[in-house]
C-alpha cells in the first residue's frame, strides 16, 4: 500500500491553466498535465530564483521531494515544448 501524499502548500492560482501551440487545432493536439504543485516548484526555483531548501520550506515539503516534483515538472515541460504538445494545469 502507497503512502498518503502529504499536502503541499502552493501560495499561486494560475490565472491561464491551457497553453497550446499556435496555429495548430486543438482537436489534433496531445496534451502534458501539469500539476499545480509542479507549476508553483518551477515559479519558486526557475522564476523566482529561490534555492531549493526555501523553495521546500515555502512550499511545507522536504528537499527531497521538491526535486522529484521539479524534475517531473521539467520534464513535462520539455515534452510539451520538444514535441509540439499541449500544457494543462491541473488545479485541485
Amino acid at each position: 500500500m502507497a503512502r498518503p501524499l502529504k499536502p503541499r502548500r502552493v501560495l499561486f492560482d494560475p490565472d491561464v491553466v491551457y497553453f497550446k501551440p499556435r496555429a495548430v487545432p486543438l482537436s489534433i493536439l496531445e496534451e502534458v498535465e501539469l500539476g499545480v504543485d509542479e507549476l508553483e516548484a518551477i515559479r519558486l526555483c526557475d522564476y523566482k530564483n529561490l534555492e531549493q531548501t526555501e523553495a521546500a520550506k515555502k512550499m511545507k515539503i522536504s528537499q527531497s521531494t521538491l526535486q522529484r516534483i521539479l524534475t517531473s515538472a521539467r520534464k513535462k515541460v520539455a515534452e510539451a515544448l520538444v514535441n509540439g504538445k499541449a500544457i494543462k494545469i491541473r488545479k485541485i
